[in-house]
């Protein structure tokens, strides 16, 4: 593993983590050791081809599932173990998500589907209509408010989940092959607003089979029948120049 970075904080540390499955009787180790440190300020791709882990790694990282053997640190907090209970209550106030699927809310608009990570966190309802007005405003639907997800294209409807990730002001924003149901102009969009949040500080680790979209961030991790095969990271923690592509710049 990479050395840590003197001048930035880690804020995902996995140690020898292991997932396995019983499937009858067969056992299934979907990760077998892995291994890394997800810095503060950090931009990943998490890439490989279906099958290799990286569902199971995402749901380790999202505190949607438990290693079966390891540890998981997050924000210097062993999470590995954690009750069912509090691992929801980290989810809701650490971790932002961004899926294919956009999961969105249909009877709700715009900005009610925005606020309910803060609905969750208990911020006054006056206060947490602010924030998520901002927020739309920020991925360009200031004036979308009111509208419903069936009312939005495909890319509209990923701005919101961009937007309502970022509610809870997380540590760290977990993108799910968030292009994958977007035309090439969409998804350029919605990696630009990406790019844009990680410029600003924010930690983004995207799960992709996409060459070329991992091709857009400065670190690459790439995942093989549950390692890590390959890390761009250098061995003094820190990642190399983003390598843009032509629809990045």
């Amino acid at each position: 593993m990479s050395s840590l970075s003197p001048n930035r904080r880690p804020i995902i540390e996995l140690r020898d983590v292991e997932k396995h499955y019983q499937m009858g009787s067969i056992l299934v180790k979907a990760l077998r050791g892995i291994s890394l440190t997800v810095f503060e300020g950090d931009y990943i791709s998490i890439l490989g081809p279906s099958g290799c882990g990286k569902s199971t790694l995402l749901n380790i990282l999202g505190c949607l599932d438990q290693p079966t053997i390891g540890d998981y640190l997050l924000e210097g907090k062993d999470v590995s173990e954690l009750a069912d209970d509090d691992l929801s209550k980290v989810r809701g106030k650490r971790l932002g998500f961004i899926f294919q699927s956009y999961n969105l809310i249909q009877q709700l608009s715009v900005v009610e589907n925005i606020e309910v990570p803060l609905y969750y966190q208990g911020m006054p309802e006056a206060e947490s209509h602010a924030r998520a007005a901002h927020l739309a405003d920020q991925v360009g639907l200031g004036d979308r408010l009111d509208h419903r997800p069936t009312e939005l294209s495909g890319g509209q409807q990923q701005r919101v989940a961009i937007a309502r990730a970022l509610a809870n002001d997380p540590a760290v924003i977990l993108a799910d092959e968030a292009t994958g149901n977007l035309d090439s102009k969409s998804g350029g969009d919605i990696l630009k607003i990406f790019d844009d949040l990680n410029t600003e500080g924010k930690t983004l680790i995207m799960i992709t089979h996409d060459e070329e979209m991992a091709e857009r961030t400065p670190r690459v991790i790439r995942l093989k029948d549950g390692e890590v095969g390959f890390d761009t990271m250098g061995e003094d923690g820190k990642a190399p120049p983003a390598r843009k592509t032509e629809a990045a710049k």
